[in-house]
Parts: C-alpha cells; sequence; structure tokens
C-alpha cells in the first residue's frame, strides 16, 4: 500500500517543515522583505518544492547505498551519511549557482555566509536539520501503519 512506503511521508514532512523554514528565513534573502505577500509565498513554494526533491534524491541514494528503501528504520552510518552529505552538496552547489551565476536570488545583509564558497548558514542549517526530522517524522508515521 503506499501509504506504507517511505517517500510519500517523506515528501509531505519535508514539505510542511521545508515550507515554514523558507517562510521564515525570507528576510535572510534580499528583496523578500518588501516583496509582495504572495510573490513571497510563490518563491518560497517553488524552493520547498526544490527542497523536497533534494530530500527525495538524498533518500533515494542512500536506498542505493543501504539496498533498501527502508533503511532509515536502523539509522546506519552509510546511508545516513549519504543522505546527508547528498543533501549538504545539493544545497551547496544551488545556492552557489543561484546567488553566484544566475544571480536568481542575493542574500540580505542578515545572512551570515560560510567560506569558501559563501553559502548562506540559514541553508546549510535548514539541510542539518530539518531533513533529519523529516526521517524521523517518516519512521515514526510507518511504524504507525
Amino acid at each position: 500500500m503506499l501509504l506504507r512506503t517511505p517517500e510519500p511521508w517523506l515528501a509531505a514532512f519535508s514539505f510542511l517543515l521545508h515550507f515554514t523554514w523558507e517562510m521564515l528565513q525570507a528576510p535572510t534573502y534580499a528583496g523578500m522583505a518588501e516583496m509582495p505577500h504572495w510573490d513571497g509565498v510563490i518563491l518560497c513554494l517553488e524552493a520547498t518544492f526544490g527542497d523536497v526533491g533534494f530530500a527525495l534524491t538524498a533518500f533515494w541514494l542512500a536506498s542505493v547505498a543501504a539496498r533498501s528503501r527502508f533503511w532509515f528504520r536502523a539509522w546506519l552510518a552509510a546511508p545516513i551519511s549519504v543522505y546527508m552529505a547528498t543533501g549538504l552538496l545539493l544545497t551547496v552547489g544551488f545556492e552557489f549557482y543561484y546567488t553566484e551565476i544566475s544571480l536568481r536570488w542575493t542574500y540580505s545583509d542578515l545572512m551570515p555566509r560560510v567560506p569558501p564558497l559563501g553559502t548562506g548558514l540559514s541553508p546549510l542549517i535548514q539541510w542539518l536539520l530539518i531533513p533529519p526530522l523529516a526521517l524521523w517524522l517518516t519512521r515514526r508515521q510507518i511504524q504507525a501503519t
């Protein structure tokens, strides 16, 4: 049954948590505080869909490493490392691309930047906190069904 598979739950929990984070961190991006409300909501929704894509990509790569889509039940070091590293690499890569190459967005003065690529601290903390929490919630939900 679909509700006993991890991906729908991971996507749902990731969406809810990442959207909340995106809205809360909006002032750390230039122009977001002055942007019309619904334009900001749409921009945060777009970013959230990307975050969910990162989470699912990281999950599937960890599943390949573990040879199981239910690797998160045991919290094994190898798949957790793949999951976290994939998300961090995607975060750093996309933040660099969007802030330095395509200039789709820029950081406001409120965003601390982490060398050497100047990635914003908030997106890094976002990946360190939200995906493990979404995975933990997924684990609890799968066990309950």
